[in-house]
């Protein structure tokens, strides 16, 4: 079954895209490529218990579950060990990606307190967006009741190929991605 974010995509996005930007062959507009949700939990240093209770989380929330990053290097400043697990992260595409950023647009952001939408200003030279969540509660699948339950942050990543960032913007305002308005808009 295709997600209604995937329907839109194909019904409404790529004839508007090849109409705004006058290109007849839609292989050449912007496409979801992958989504990448990264938890750093560097408490996870103290106290492992931590760092799982994040990955159930993370993984009930994408619907995949989450590989667990270790450290690279030492740093004794911080008392982190090489290769000590300190996150975890999941890598989703096609039909997940799409899933997962519907419920992110339509549920989950408006859920953010004092919500006026999200900054234009965080595209990467090649056209990626990465957005910071500062409470993965904004899920309503997150049950913040429960005895475990710690407030975490993620950051979400949605790599876009084949475009640059103003066309990026445009393709994801058709997406529905909520930008925050600007005095010139």
């Amino acid at each position: 079954m295709k997600s209604e974010l995937f329907e839109k995509y194909q019904k409404v996005v790529i004839p508007a895209m090849k109409e705004k930007f006058g290109v007849k062959n839609p292989m050449a507009l912007p496409k979801l490529e992958k989504v990448v949700i990264n938890m750093g939990v560097g408490i996870a240093i103290t106290d492992v218990k931590i760092l799982e209770v994040a990955a159930a989380d993370l993984a009930t929330i994408s619907g995949q579950k989450p590989s667990i990053r270790r450290s690279r290097k030492a740093v004794s400043n911080f008392k982190l060990r090489e290769g000590a697990p300190i996150g975890c992260k999941v890598t989703l595409r096609r039909a997940r990606m799409y899933e997962f950023l519907g419920r992110l647009i339509d549920v989950a952001l408006p859920r953010i307190r004092d919500f006026n939408g999200i900054s234009v200003k965080s595209f990467d030279r090649e056209g990626n967006y990465t957005l910071g969540v500062k409470e993965h509660s904004i899920f309503p699948e997150i049950d913040p009741t429960r005895r475990d339950f710690r407030i975490q942050g993620m950051d979400i990543t949605i790599v876009i190929k084949g475009g640059n960032p103003q066309k990026n913007i445009d393709f994801l305002r058709l997406l529905g991605v909520p930008f925050e308005k600007n005095k010139k808009d």
